[in-house]
């Protein structure tokens, strides 16, 4: 099982000590993130440049932030840039970031997802020039206010790796599916592998179906947040104002991804319980609310044995890269002796 390790979007200075580190460990990569904070692509950019060995991916970028054609152009120049050490994670984000900060439609998330990989895909070939025309891009555009100018390009740079591996990050089952379907690797948060096969599996089967087969090398690479503490207790009271956000805050009623994906798992009431203080204003009584055994489940959490022995759960259920949601080095080095 590979190591990755997740920087956030809130502090992108101190994440590069954390990703060189990873880089000294041996990490197979390291990810950056957007949401409405910084950038995914600027830390690859000046990761790539500051580390010799280790893949940078975006674990996002948000699709309605770029155009398909320009995400395609940034993963070649980084590509190029960096030896071939880049990977594109990608994600259409929630309906709240994608018209309250993007300005973009939801529009219908799964056909804007199998639109935008064909089109980066085809860019990244260079087997002809791009053309596309579907319910959510039009290229080259022929819609309202075109000039009947636009004609199919080409890429002018010859990408250094025209199969740049793709993740999507998914979470519901019909984007899981797509997920099987047409990427590299799946990217799920919050990932509890005791449910794994129960909630997830019958999407994945039917997404692996659709193409004939799983893949050789298709990456099961989730999201796993982790603190090292000799207190489980507290590393997990550590982590509930995570939860709580995600479970509790992402979203409104009734349309919180994350909050669904906690029902699935098990925890519907104490779910809605978490998202009903969240949404009216009482988050310390919403973190509370968070389960311990929710925690448990989809994080690393406690002392070197507690994670060592929790680690097996991952390795049984097919993991084959597990990207670490971490602020400690200690965690870094600790998970790079365990996975050894």
């Amino acid at each position: 099982m590979r190591l990755g390790l997740q920087l956030g979007y809130d502090d992108p200075v101190s994440a590069v000590a954390l990703a060189e580190e990873a880089d000294r460990l041996g990490f197979h990569s390291v990810w950056t993130s957007e949401a409405y904070g910084s950038d995914a692509v600027t830390p690859m950019a000046w990761l790539a440049a500051r580390t010799e060995r280790i893949n940078v991916g975006a674990a996002i970028m948000q699709m309605p932030a770029r155009s398909p054609a320009t995400t395609a152009a940034t993963v070649a120049t980084l590509d190029l840039l960096s030896g071939g050490r880049v990977l594109l994670g990608l994600g259409t984000s929630g309906p709240q970031v994608a018209e309250g900060w993007h300005g973009q439609a939801w529009g219908k998330p799964l056909t804007r997802t199998r639109e935008y990989v064909d089109i980066v895909r085809q860019v990244l070939r260079r087997e002809a020039p791009v053309e596309h025309h579907g319910e959510h891009y039009d290229v080259p555009y022929t819609g309202p206010g075109a000039t009947g100018l636009g004609k199919p390009l080409k890429l002018i740079v010859h990408p250094l790796r025209p199969d740049v591996p793709i993740y999507l990050a998914a979470i519901g089952p019909r984007n899981v599916a797509l997920a099987a379907e047409i990427a590299d690797g799946w990217l799920p948060i919050f990932f509890s592998p005791e449910r794994f096969a129960e909630v997830h599996g019958p999407s994945l089967e039917e997404g692996f179906a659709r193409r004939g087969g799983r893949p050789e090398g298709w990456d099961l690479a989730p999201l796993v947040p982790v603190v090292v503490a000799d207190d489980a207790a507290a590393a997990r009271e550590f982590l509930k104002p995570l939860l709580a956000l995600y479970v509790g805050g992402m979203g409104a009623r009734g349309q919180n991804f994350y909050n669904r994906l906690a029902g699935r798992y098990g925890y519907e009431a104490e779910a809605a319980r978490v998202q009903e203080l969240y949404l009216d204003g009482h988050r310390a009584d919403a973190i509370a609310a968070v389960p311990d055994a929710l925690v448990d489940e989809v994080a690393l959490v406690g002392d070197r044995a507690r994670i060592g022995d929790r680690l097996d759960a991952w390795r049984a259920c097919g993991v084959t890269t597990m990207i670490l949601q971490a602020r400690q080095p200690e965690a870094l080095q600790l998970l790079a002796e365990l996975a050894s």
